[in-house]
């Protein structure tokens, strides 16, 4: 009997071990109970997950750092229908009716002004800025530059966490960027790429162009956000797309700094953008043009037309004349004479090299001040 009992406890001993070992390495062999059903998975040791490589954490601080600068931008709120929700395509629910007064903007003065395109807020009665941190104010609007689709607004709350300003003249193409904005009105999304082409020019989009293209994806909703670099700082304002369907395509173009900052000081400071004008129509050398007037194709712009008593009228410039540098500097197409002219500053002479019937000369002209364009109407752009 009593090696019966000290077979007994034995087995039992051993089985109490096996099953303390058991639970101790498969718990779920043995939390089974009732209908309970547990999924075997393999998971990988903690040396195998993955480790943020330098470029991760680098863009990683960089929408850290930017993020709280860049908000989202609603336009006559009190209007507004409730948006209809996220749905599969063909449901009926258009991109228009769902994203309608939706945009985004960017902090770059803690005094509470805001960069953002002019299209986002053309036409709006009433804006309402929704922050990082979740708080929401109302917005003015202190000026816009349709010539360049930029806007600035001022909010009710100051002490902003406004964002740094980066060379936007340093960018090469190659260079990795992140676009932060609001897209298709889901919040704030960060999305990365890189500086695909520079100084993009004659899209038909603004007057004056010299767009950042970049393949970092751009949506509706993105317009008036932030371009920035590694490093945080802004280089862009995301301006438009290329599309053929009115998503993003993998080209989107941002207007750079350079020219935000100059349009942001001109408005705060003078409620408006001043630029040089001085009264021509030009238009690109084709090579028939070339040959009849015995120029260089893709050298100079041809004027076709000249507005009688403005400043190249009374310069006695005519149309014919092909405007191959101003101030010294060449000219290869409209884009750049426009760019050039609108550099000037109005009141203060300024010299051009026309090529005229074969010859070369120069002309001093007294630049005026360009005349604002025509208000649109909502809707209109």
């Amino acid at each position: 009997m009593k090696r019966f009992w000290l077979l007994f406890s034995q087995v039992v001993t051993v089985a109490l071990a096996l099953f303390l070992v058991v639970a101790a390495v498969r718990p779920d062999w043995v939390s089974r109970t009732g209908d309970y059903k547990s999924v075997t998975v393999i998971e990988a040791p903690a040396r195998d997950k993955p480790v943020p490589s330098a470029q991760t954490e680098t863009l990683r601080t960089a929408a850290q750092k930017a993020a709280p600068s860049v908000v989202s931008i609603l336009t006559n709120p009190d209007e507004r229908q409730a948006a209809p929700s996220l749905s599969a395509p063909g449901d009926g629910n258009s991109e228009e009716d769902l994203f309608s007064g939706v945009g985004s903007g960017v902090i770059v003065s803690p005094s509470g002004y805001i960069l953002t395109n002019n299209h986002v807020v053309e036409g709006a009665t009433t804006i309402e800025v929704l922050l990082h941190d979740g708080r929401r104010t109302m917005a003015r609007i202190i000026g816009t530059d349709p010539d360049t689709d930029l806007a600035v607004l001022q909010t009710e709350i100051k002490e902003l966490p406004a964002i740094t300003l980066g060379d936007s003249e340093s960018l090469q193409v190659g260079d990795p960027v992140l676009a932060i904005g609001n897209p298709f009105g889901v919040g704030q999304t960060v999305t990365s790429g890189i500086v695909s082409a520079l100084g993009r020019s004659q899209l038909g989009i603004n007057t004056f162009e010299n767009f950042i293209q970049t393949d970092a994806a751009i949506n509706p909703g993105n317009s008036g956000g932030a371009l920035v670099d590694i490093h945080g700082n802004l280089v862009g304002i995301n301006t438009a797309i290329y599309s053929r369907t009115g998503g993003y395509m993998g080209i989107g173009f941002a207007t750079p700094t350079s020219t935000a900052k100059h349009v942001l000081d001109s408005i705060v400071t003078n409620g408006h953008v001043t630029r040089g004008w001085i009264g021509v129509e030009p238009n690109d050398i084709t090579p028939e043009i070339a040959e009849t007037f015995k120029a260089k194709a893709n050298q100079g712009v041809i004027i076709t037309g000249i507005v009688q008593g403005g400043p190249a009228s009374l310069a006695q410039m005519r149309p014919g004349d092909i405007i191959t540098a101003v101030n010294g500097k060449p000219i290869r197409n409209v884009q750049e004479v426009l760019s050039a002219v609108a550099a000037l500053t109005p009141g203060v002479a300024a010299s051009f090299t026309v090529l005229r019937e074969g010859q070369t000369q120069p002309i001093e002209l007294v630049p005026a001040q360009r005349p604002r364009p025509e208000a649109q109407q909502p809707g209109q752009r």
